[in-house]
């Protein structure tokens, strides 16, 4: 039963005056002395809207629980989406108003131990579900107060899972398991939202039983089915600017936990050069996720983060050569569906930079044909 926005706004306000734990004899008691009708329909339609308010994501919980939803997506009001691995779809979800996803939000946001007001208007924090939330308030935001949920896998995938979604081919399958095998340390590049960390997840689970993994990231997404798994987390200042561990610190703790294999989540700051440091020296298998356009641009992409670590040009693809054994970029198709695109090794020219040679290059149906770099791929995984 769908109740008015503002029924539920008069007996959430009645109800604010005298603080008590929320039950269905309380919200029919502040329902009569509104003067509005109670029936149990209504009772238990305004106590599960009120319930919501305080308790879990609201409106929004049923999407959060969809089978195979990865992304919750709130435009205001009036817009809400959500992604199935198939790209956006909308939803029938609305709010009563942009105030009503303000308190969402900041709820939220209380929860991850985060504030969020028009002093500090935007925030990113795991929930403790395990959930990652952005949030921008609005005005900031357009056309009102926007939420990014990022919902975490909650089953560990297989390969043949990726193939019989379509989101790998077999062939694609086959090699990435020799690429695991043969402890090759790669990176899975692909832009936001193309499944990187659901097939790292994937990988790790094909690593040796006795293997230790230890899992570096920003924010806890990877949960791979393997034994011997030790995951650490990043964390923000406080209010008060103290208390903040970055990745490049975990990293640097995760290589004194005797690893072996050291995981970095998503590699985007100062803490690549800490990883090809780590990869250069013994560490093997290591493996994490970077954004970028394509195969080849990853090399421009770390280059860039290792500049601004301070690590001279040269250095960087000097290190990403001997550090990196393959590159595998994921993409979307047509129809918003993530699929493994290519396998790419790479290769350092005279003047000492690299560049990336497609090794496997998969089409739209997954069908894989070799690329110029399989010769020396092959060669990888014999070694």
């Amino acid at each position: 039963m769908t109740v008015a926005a503002e029924v539920v706004d008069a007996v959430r306000e009645r109800l604010s005056r005298q603080p008590g734990d929320l039950t269905p004899a309380r919200v029919a008691e502040a329902l009569r002395a509104t003067g509005m009708p109670v029936g149990d329909a209504t009772v238990l339609a305004v106590h599960d809207a009120l319930r919501g308010d305080v308790l879990g994501a609201g409106v929004l919980e049923p999407l959060l629980r969809l089978p195979g939803v990865t992304d919750v997506l709130v435009n205001g009001a009036d817009h809400v989406y959500v992604d199935r691995g198939a790209g956006l779809e909308p939803t029938g979800v609305r709010f009563a108003g942009d105030d009503a996803v303000r308190r969402l939000a900041q709820r939220l946001a209380a929860g991850g131990g985060r504030r969020l007001d028009d002093a500090t208007p935007y925030v990113d924090v795991r929930l403790p579900d395990g959930t990652r939330l952005h949030a921008v308030l609005s005005p900031v935001a357009r056309p009102g107060t926007t939420l990014s949920l990022r919902v975490p896998s909650r089953q560990a995938f297989t390969l043949d899972d990726l193939v019989a979604s379509g989101s790998c081919g077999a062939d694609g399958a086959r090699v990435l398991a020799d690429v695991v095998a043969a402890r090759l340390a790669f990176l899975v590049s692909g832009g936001t939202g193309s499944g990187k960390t659901t097939l790292l997840a994937t990988l790790l689970g094909l690593a040796d039983p006795t293997d230790r993994l230890v899992l570096v990231e920003d924010s806890a997404e990877l949960s791979p089915a393997h034994p011997h798994v030790v995951a650490l987390e990043a964390r923000p200042p406080n209010l008060e600017g103290a208390g903040e561990i970055t990745v490049r610190d975990l990293v640097r703790q995760a290589l004194r936990m005797r690893p072996d294999r050291l995981v970095v989540g998503e590699v985007r700051g100062a803490e690549v050069t800490d990883l090809l440091a780590a990869l250069n020296t013994g560490h093997e298998g290591g493996c994490g996720t970077i954004h970028a356009n394509s195969a080849g641009d990853v090399p421009a992409r770390v280059e860039a983060l290792a500049l601004a670590a301070g690590l001279p040009r040269a250095a960087a693809h000097s290190q990403f050569a001997s550090a990196v054994h393959a590159v595998v970029h994921l993409g979307r198709d047509r129809t918003g569906r993530r699929r493994l695109r290519e396998i790419a090794v790479p290769v350092r020219h005279p003047d000492g930079l690299v560049s990336m040679v497609p090794a496997v290059v998969l089409d739209e149906t997954g069908s894989a044909r070799e690329g110029p770099g399989a010769d020396a791929l092959a060669a990888r995984l014999a070694a």
